[in-house]
């Protein structure tokens, strides 16, 4: 990742992972909660918007292609919501071209990762 927000040291961050691979979606969960993160999961668009304006979070970690609403609508919506646009949004997915870095960064996700270039202990730290 590029940017690293600042882990506050008083309490543990809540993540929402948006991820419909259920592998990928259970290693980042675990990986996360081994150092120590409250970790909450969506496996579809639909209820990672829901579930984000549900409960407050940390740190949103969404996927792009998933079922029922594509991650870049579910950004736009995070975004457009005044309760859930201060969150940090970081795009994991297979999408690597310019062009999808250029739409995740205009709607507002605070960085972009690419799957393929993915370590979940970097993701951790």
């Amino acid at each position: 990742m590029q940017s690293q927000p600042q882990m506050n040291q008083s309490r543990s961050w809540k993540i929402l992972i948006a991820e419909d691979d259920r592998f990928l979606r259970r290693a980042a969960e675990a990986m996360l909660r081994q150092h120590g993160y409250i970790v909450v999961t969506a496996a579809d668009g639909e209820e990672a918007l829901r579930v984000a304006r549900a409960e407050k979070h940390d740190l949103i970690l969404l996927d792009l292609i998933m079922p029922k609403m594509q991650g870049f609508e579910v950004l736009k919506e995070l975004k457009a919501d005044p309760s859930t646009s201060p969150v940090p949004v970081v795009v994991m997915t297979n999408l690597g071209q310019e062009s999808d870095k250029q739409e995740a960064a205009e709607a507002g996700a605070a960085d972009y990762v690419v799957k393929t270039n993915l370590d979940l202990e970097d993701l951790a730290r």
